[in-house]
Formats: C-alpha cells, sequence, structure tokens
C-alpha cells in the first residue's frame, strides 16, 4: 500500500511540475495585457461645463489610453484602420459644433518596421466646440476607438464620456 502511494504522490509532483513549466513558457504577450476590467481608453474630465447658452464654447475633453496600448489617431495613415472618433447624440440638448484632434505620433511596429502607424498614446485631449440650450443637460457623448498593443488589435470599441453640460 505504501508503493502505490509513493506512486501516486510522485505522479502528482510531476502533474504540478509539468504545469508550472507550461505556464512559465507561456507568451510574454499574454502577460501584458491589460485585465478585462480595465479600459484601454479612459475618459479623465471635465465632468461638468458651464457655457453660455446658445454660444458656442470650447471644452477640452482629456484621456488617457492605457500603457502598452495605442489607438489610431483621428486620421489614420491607411483608409481601412479605424479611427478615433468623438460624438454627441442628437437631442442632448447639446450640439456638437466641431471636434479637433490633437496631431497623432507615429508609431512603428517591432515586428514590421515598414509600416508607420499615427497614434495616441498616454494622454490625449481632444477640443469640442459644443453649444448648449439654456438649461442643465447630462450629456451621454462617446468616443469610438481601436486599441492595439505590438502584436493584435482588439475589436472597436465606444466608451461614454459623461458630461453634465449646464447652458446659462
Amino acid at each position: 500500500m505504501k508503493g502505490i502511494w509513493r506512486l501516486t504522490r510522485v505522479a502528482a509532483l510531476v502533474a504540478v511540475a509539468a504545469g508550472v513549466a507550461a505556464a512559465a513558457q507561456a507568451p510574454l504577450w499574454q502577460e501584458s495585457r491589460p485585465v478585462a476590467k480595465t479600459e484601454a481608453v479612459q475618459y479623465l474630465y471635465p465632468e461638468q461645463v458651464t457655457l453660455t447658452a446658445g454660444k458656442p464654447a470650447s471644452v477640452e475633453l482629456h484621456f488617457r489610453v492605457a500603457k502598452g496600448l495605442h489607438i489610431n489617431s483621428h486620421a489614420p495613415r491607411d483608409k481601412f484602420l479605424i479611427p478615433t472618433t468623438f460624438s454627441v447624440p442628437e437631442g442632448a440638448g447639446v450640439k456638437l459644433v466641431e471636434a479637433k484632434y490633437p496631431a497623432g505620433v507615429e508609431f512603428t511596429l517591432t515586428a514590421d518596421p515598414t509600416t508607420r502607424l499615427n497614434v495616441y498614446t498616454g494622454d490625449f485631449t481632444i477640443a469640442a466646440r459644443l453649444t448648449a440650450s439654456p438649461g442643465d443637460h447630462l450629456l451621454q457623448a462617446t468616443l469610438h476607438y481601436q486599441a492595439c498593443d505590438e502584436t493584435q488589435c482588439m475589436p472597436p470599441k465606444t466608451i461614454a464620456v459623461a458630461i453634465d453640460v449646464v447652458g446659462k
């Protein structure tokens, strides 16, 4: 009976060691992926703005791209790439007159140095010219983008950009 117990313990130890070795050989890119609950792009601020009702005013919207990722700029180099866009829904009491996007930065993939991309990384700001009707409007604007790392792109995503816009 002791011999069988020893064989079972040895088999269990070998199985654990094999699992540890397999985990150690997992591709590094899997470890650098953002956690599922972490957004690739985060809206930072402002949470509230006061505008003169009926007159266009510029509002700076601040965003942050997660470390290790990039998103295509508003004007990507290739037409098949998904641009970053900011939008305001119709009937919100607030209208988007114009959105001025920052210039992207040139980015070259390590795996393909001949391909140059125009992207946003880290913090970036969109200057939105908005017009508000009189009153308090909880604006549910959106930012649409596609995030990528060095090896792959994630599906396109749209995040909420919530701003309390007061038109006085």
